[in-house]
């Protein structure tokens, strides 16, 4: 049976992928995030997957907001990249794993999770730029193949945290019980605090961030338990993204050991968190 061996809660802020894309890692900007990814990409870099599920949210660019379905998956061989606006990200384009969609996808119904499947799918920095995290050179293709896994965190009422977290434990319920001995590996996406508009525009609540990567670890079912008005209020009407972090952290089991994390203000300006876990699997 596959088995997770890690999972990864990173932020997918859209200038750290293009301060990579434009070679300004180096900068006096950027430098201190990216030398606090350093440790977590040389450890995955040595401890690769055989593929990824990716918990992301995608920004109406694919998903319009005419039919914004909870959950959804891609279920491709192939996902190419979105144009934001100006551009395609210059990174190659994601191969999917198929077969583990569909059986994802199969498991998930079958334990209670209705979820929307995509069988076209264009891939915005939601998801690219964790990837770009994970590895930063990728070159004519990325490491592994790919599952992307969408959750509404743009367009009320969005899922609530609890329900995150139950999907993740049913997702690792798939994920382990798929027919071969593959290594997954599960990506939780998005926040950490941060306001894009309205009079909070700029709200980064650091308190709460440290909170919350502290207490991912060992207490997620009290991060669980927080709702929609309690997650915008401490962390901004974009750090509700934060619920797809319980995705990642649902999937693994209890007995992990965080191997690094690292946390960032301001990236552009969004507060940029980063944890890694490796999963031992049952104790």
């Amino acid at each position: 049976m596959a088995e997770i061996i890690w999972g990864l809660a990173t932020s997918h802020v859209p200038p750290i992928g293009l301060a990579m894309d434009h070679g300004l890692t180096g900068s006096p900007y950027w430098k201190p995030l990216f030398d606090g990814y350093a440790p977590a990409r040389k450890w995955m870099a040595e401890n690769p997957p055989d593929a990824a599920i990716v918990v992301y949210n995608d920004h109406a660019n694919a998903v319009g907001l005419d039919m914004v379905p909870a959950f959804a998956m891609g279920v491709a061989d192939r996902y190419e990249i979105a144009d934001e606006g100006y551009g395609p990200r210059p990174v190659p384009p994601v191969t999917g794993a198929p077969e583990l969609s569909e059986h994802l996808v199969t498991s998930l119904i079958d334990d209670g999770f209705d979820l929307a499947t995509l069988s076209r799918l264009d891939v915005d920095h939601g998801l690219t730029v964790p990837l770009s995290v994970y590895c930063p050179d990728p070159g004519d293709a990325w490491p592994c193949p790919v599952v992307p896994l969408l959750v509404n965190v743009i367009q009320y009422p969005q899922p609530t945290a609890a329900r995150c977290f139950a999907l993740g434990r049913a997702l690792g319920r798939a994920i382990r019980s798929y027919p071969d001995n593959s290594k997954i590996a599960v990506f939780g996406t998005g926040g950490m605090s941060h306001q894009l508009a309205g009079a909070r525009a700029g709200l980064i609540n650091p308190e709460f961030d440290r909170m919350f990567l502290s207490a991912i670890e060992h207490s997620p079912e009290k991060l669980a338990s927080l709702s929609r008005e309690e997650l915008i209020e401490a962390a901004g009407t974009e750090g509700i993204e934060l619920i797809m972090w319980l995705v990642m952290r649902g999937a693994l089991s209890d007995n992990l050991t965080r191997i690094h994390e690292t946390y960032h203000v301001p990236a552009s300006n969004t507060a940029a968190g980063l944890a890694l876990f490796e999963d031992l699997g049952a104790a």
